[in-house]
């Protein structure tokens, strides 16, 4: 077994704020401003997707450490009021392995009334906390789904749990929980299921997105030389579909969209599949994003290990105001881009898993 580290972060410099506009939102230095907060609530996972965890998992974060649901629905209810964010998404590792789960969601209801509140999940044991979760205020999902081949499935997420992941999309799916997105990481070995996959995305009428493999994975094997980008996958989709593109109709929506129709139908293409090319047609330029890790830090990219730690601020007695300015200094340092096609590209040190999607 191999030793796998969490990864540990830079505390992030005090960027010059000297030329800062006098502006409460979480503005950075290239006019970019974030209002999508992402919060990882763990680093555990059900599964163990070759693309972001270590076979073994990944160390445990102890449990003194993790933001309790009050922390987060301060936080979010901060970063709602005072800071401009619009929505705020749940992460893990895997989400559902947080027992207070809907406890977070309803603190972070009562902080942020009206705030919509989503997930990113794998669906596993979604079906069975979904009730709970929409009673707390749950209002849309994400789900991961890479492959519909279960052989496939189980190699690449060394579990065979496939069942278990479409019994929580159907149960989304009969929640009313619209748009219900279900995301795909192209990967070489399943590149050919991509046809089989938007077909039944089709059919359960779903909106699949594709998303290229970023260099988040835990075991540090991502490469550029195997990488399954976005033209290849649109040659091998478009085998079996006719592929019009549509674009972006929100600049900061990370997936591009194509409408989809069966090659040899006259029907009209309505449906749609997306490709996030995080890759190879980065979206930087047009970023909105803030995230929390799991410990209550500030990370302004997925690709700088730069965190500014609130955590101390929220246990040592900072009002909200305090906390409201060491996040937005924190934005302000948010660097350009993600830097991959750059000479002296590093791959971040945490893993998506311990970062938060």
């Amino acid at each position: 077994m191999t030793a796998v580290n969490i990864g540990v972060p830079r505390r992030a410099p005090r960027p010059d704020t000297s030329g800062r506009p006098t502006d409460p939102h979480l503005l950075d230095r290239f006019g970019r401003v974030a209002t999508d907060l992402r919060v990882s609530v763990t680093e555990k996972c059900s599964l163990r997707c070759t693309y972001c965890m270590p076979e073994e998992g990944l160390p445990a974060i102890p449990r003194t450490l993790l933001l309790t649901p009050a922390e987060i629905g301060r936080l979010v209810g901060i970063a709602a009021r005072d800071l401009g964010v619009r929505e705020v998404r749940f992460t893990g590792g895997e989400p559902l392995l947080r027992a207070d789960l809907a406890e977070i969601l309803a603190a972070t209801r009562d902080a942020a009334p009206g705030l919509p509140m989503a997930l990113t999940t794998n669906g596993v044991g979604l079906d069975k906390r979904l009730p709970a979760l929409l009673a707390a205020g749950l209002g849309r999902v994400n789900i991961s789904l890479d492959t519909v081949d279960r052989e496939h499935f189980a190699r690449l997420t060394r579990r065979d749990r496939l069942p278990a992941v479409l019994a929580g999309i159907e149960a989304a799916r009969a929640a009313g929980l619209t748009p219900l997105k279900v995301n795909a990481v192209l990967m070489r070995e399943t590149l050919d299921d991509a046809p089989d996959l938007l077909a039944w995305a089709l059919d359960a009428g779903v909106q699949l997105r594709f998303i290229e493999q970023m260099p988040l994975d835990a075991d540090g094997v991502w490469s550029r030389e195997t990488l399954v980008d976005a033209a290849e996958l649109l040659a091998v989709l478009g085998r079996r579909f006719e592929l019009l593109p549509v674009g972006r109709d929100d600049p900061h929506a990370p997936a591009e969209e194509w409408r989809v129709r069966t090659r040899g139908t006259t029907a009209p293409a309505t449906a749609t599949v997306g490709l996030i090319a995080s890759v190879t047609r980065s979206f930087c330029v047009e970023c909105d994003r803030t995230r929390l890790t799991a410990e209550g830090s500030v990370r302004s990219c997925l690709f700088s290990d730069d965190e500014t730690a609130l955590a101390p601020l929220l246990r040592g007695g900072a009002d909200d105001a305090a906390i409201a300015d060491a996040w937005r200094t924190a934005m302000w340092g948010k660097q350009a881009g993600h830097g991959m096609d750059e000479a002296g590209f590093l791959r971040p040190i945490r893993s998506m898993g311990a970062i938060g999607g």
